[in-house]
């Protein structure tokens, strides 16, 4: 089966902006989910593999149910080590951007990023790419930054010599950008794909199990009395919204990654096409952040755009409001009688 994503010329360009790097930099999204960290860890190995030493550092903090990741203590959070990353950028020759294709997406991280006189490579699955690089690998209609990554390296004739921790990173990465293989999944390379990770002889199982069986029991509670209290159903526009205000999150005592897919349960009643979760920053007031998720050709990220200031997958996108939750409500419910108005 061809997996291959590059033709020759991208080939010999992207070995050769490797090759002329002495100080590379790895670096993804704001609040990295499972594909950015996992992508990240894995081209990390790769590069290492060649001789290289390369630097990942993320803006912030990933959620509690990824720090089993293998080599996931090497990461370097710029908010908590800008000291060790501003001069990293600063004498890099190479970056690479993975699972972004916008500096905004780096929040704190971007004024350095932005600054920085490297060469860029962007690897990449969101669509309208908008971030200026030297190279630019972009397919949305994949499954996952992951998934690129394993036929990138599969395509650079080094899969074999990679490492079980290799495939970890892309077969976690891959999984929890499609639910467990439940979206985003369904042509058979993507399979192909798990066949050869497999052949590193990992457990499966057992990443699925640290990952979504790795919860407090005060995360159970939050969640459930999240779906209890708060989800507000719109039956008549098929829709449902649910808010996390700093109180809640203070009394159930939350962590990086409580409210992970959260957003995606009010799709499983009957009739749901669009669900979107508003949850207030825990630093900064008037912070609004905002996920949304559809099913089937009911698309959401158009309303990303126009309401929340973000973007994303058709099915799957997020961004942000500066207000309070009380005006954020306002309007996500005119969001939904939009999307209503389209899908009638």
């Amino acid at each position: 089966m061809n997996i291959n994503i590059l033709d020759d010329n991208e080939v010999v360009k992207l070995k050769g902006l490797i090759s002329d790097a002495q100080n590379i930099i790895i670096c993804c999204h704001k609040s990295p989910d499972g594909d950015a960290l996992g992508s990240s860890l894995a081209w990390a190995e790769y590069l290492r593999y060649i001789g290289k030493q390369p630097l990942i550092a993320i803006p912030d903090a990933y959620p509690d149910f990824l720090q089993w990741l293998p080599n996931s203590e090497k990461v370097v959070r710029y908010d908590r080590h800008s000291d060790v990353v501003d001069p990293m950028f600063e004498k890099a020759d190479l970056v690479f951007c993975l699972d972004f294709n916008d500096s905004q997406r780096l929040y704190n991280m971007q004024t350095v990023f932005d600054s920085s006189k490297a060469r860029r490579v962007m690897i990449d699955h969101h669509i309208n790419p908008s971030l200026e690089c030297d190279m630019s690998i972009s397919f949305p209609e994949l499954s996952s930054t992951s998934e690129l990554i394993f036929r990138i390296v599969w395509q650079l004739d080094a899969y074999e010599e990679m490492t079980t921790h290799f495939a970890v990173h892309i077969y976690a990465g891959m999984m929890t950008d499609t639910g467990a293989f439940t979206y985003s999944s369904s042509y058979p390379e993507i399979y192909f794909i798990i066949s050869q990770l497999l052949t590193k002889r990992f457990d499966k199982d057992k990443i699925y199990r640290k990952v979504y069986n790795n919860y407090s029991d005060w995360c159970i509670r939050f969640r459930g009395y999240l779906m209890y209290q708060k989800l507000n159903v719109l039956a008549q526009e098929h829709a449902s919204y649910f808010v996390i205000t700093r109180e809640d999150m203070k009394r159930f005592h939350f962590i990086k990654g409580d409210a992970e897919g959260l957003v995606n349960e009010p799709l499983r009643i009957k009739g749901m096409r669009l669900s979107i979760s508003l949850r207030e920053d825990t630093d900064r007031p008037n912070k609004i952040w905002i996920s949304l998720r559809s099913v089937d050709n009911y698309y959401c990220n158009e309303l990303a755009r126009d309401f929340f200031n973000g973007g994303g997958h058709p099915n799957a996108a997020g961004g942000s409001l500066d207000c309070t939750t009380e005006e954020a409500e306002i309007i996500v419910r005119q969001a939904i009688k939009r999307f209503a108005e389209i899908y009638e």
